[in-house]
């Protein structure tokens, strides 16, 4: 069943996707990220705010306080309760 559902979605056991650990078991793509920044700016509370209205905001924190906002290539916002520092770390 997993294979038929990762043939489904384009990605097999050999593919060099490398998903990057955001927190709480979720992950998403590290070629997709475009940039990762800290939560507690005025631009990135924007971003938020504005991601929540377009319905573009994941929310990955699982009720803990938003620590870094990722900023996807496809226009979604990834909100994470990990620093960016270790999210950084991660992504190389």
């Amino acid at each position: 069943y997993n294979k038929l559902l990762c043939e489904n979605m384009a990605f097999t056991e050999d593919s060099d996707m490398k998903l990057v650990d955001v927190g709480y078991g979720n992950r998403v793509s590290g070629e997709r990220i475009v940039a990762d920044i800290g939560a507690d700016s005025a631009p990135a509370k924007r971003l938020v705010a504005a991601a929540k209205e377009n319905f573009t905001a994941i929310d990955a924190t699982c009720g803990k306080k938003t620590r870094t906002v990722i900023v996807m290539d496809s226009g979604h916002i990834v909100m994470s309760a990990k620093e960016p520092e270790s999210i950084e770390a991660t992504e190389k």
